[in-house]
């Protein structure tokens, strides 16, 4: 008896050649903070820097980032060092202010489902159509996310990245649990690039290079790394920024793993 074919299982993990990787501090504190990741960044070939400008924390009285000071000291470096920039919006009101400065507009976890500071970054961006990396909340179904993502591609903007970064479950090992098995999902659910931020799942530097690594493998399209010249005395999340010199050997490290599935970090 002849068997029957066996169908080729697709490939739900690769979508370009090139992975993305967007690095920098939490929070943008200092020009010469800033600079000396922007600096690490170039020298390493990459073009996307990120940093907070106004900080979502949950303790009213931890810092708030610098605002619009941020803002002008992430342009000044990106001009300076040659680099595209990505910073969160939190309201609606500082969309054309984040616009005026970035090259990229993130969404964080806690906006996830905000339809309507959705609606008005993808009003406010349906001419420009600037990048919007737009992360799952904190325990939001891919489903969920997806539907979401509607209220900025039906507002006219859909240059869009998804951005993973962890859900909130009952383990405490780490600070969130990253649900890398959303990578291939994405692709086979959707045409829009996925990101995975392993910084804010890993809470603990000494994590997120395996987290980077698994990634890679998964087949994400980009990355997200949090880097600090000095983490121990980083106004927010400290615990898990990599130094600058840590973050130059996990991206040698990535390239390595990235050539094997015939892509390039950049």
């Amino acid at each position: 008896m002849s068997s029957a074919p066996v169908s080729k299982i697709p490939d739900l993990g690769a979508r370009t050649d090139e992975i993305t990787i967007f690095a920098g501090p939490c929070s943008v504190e200092s020009v010469e903070q800033f600079n000396e990741v922007a600096e690490c960044v170039a020298s390493l070939g990459l073009h996307w820097i990120r940093g907070g400008a106004f900080k979502p924390r949950t303790n009213p009285h931890s810092f708030q980032g610098l605002g619009e000071e941020a803002l002008q000291i992430m342009q000044a470096g990106s001009v300076k060092y040659g680099l595209k920039t990505l910073t969160e919006v939190m309201d609606s009101e500082h969309i054309d202010l984040v616009s005026a400065y970035c090259d990229g507009i993130q969404v964080g976890a806690r906006n996830f489902q905000n339809f309507s500071l959705l609606k008005n970054i993808g009003a406010k961006t349906a001419v420009s159509k600037k990048m919007v990396l737009f992360k799952r909340g904190f325990a939001g179904t891919i489903a969920e996310w997806l539907s979401a993502t509607e209220y900025l591609t039906l507002a006219g903007n859909d240059n869009i990245v998804l951005c993973e970064r962890g859900l909130r479950t009952f383990e405490t090992a780490t600070r969130f649990t990253l649900d890398i098995s959303a990578v291939p999902v994405i692709h086979k659910q959707s045409l829009f690039p996925i990101c995975v931020d392993v910084s804010h799942p890993a809470g603990q530097r000494d994590l997120v290079p395996s987290l980077a690594r698994a990634a890679v493998a998964a087949g994400a399209d980009s990355i997200m790394i949090e880097v600090h010249p000095n983490p121990p005395e980083a106004l927010s999340d400290g615990p898990q920024q990599l130094t600058p010199a840590q973050f130059a050997d996990l991206v040698g490290e990535l390239r390595e793993i990235a050539a094997v599935f015939g892509k390039k970090i950049v």
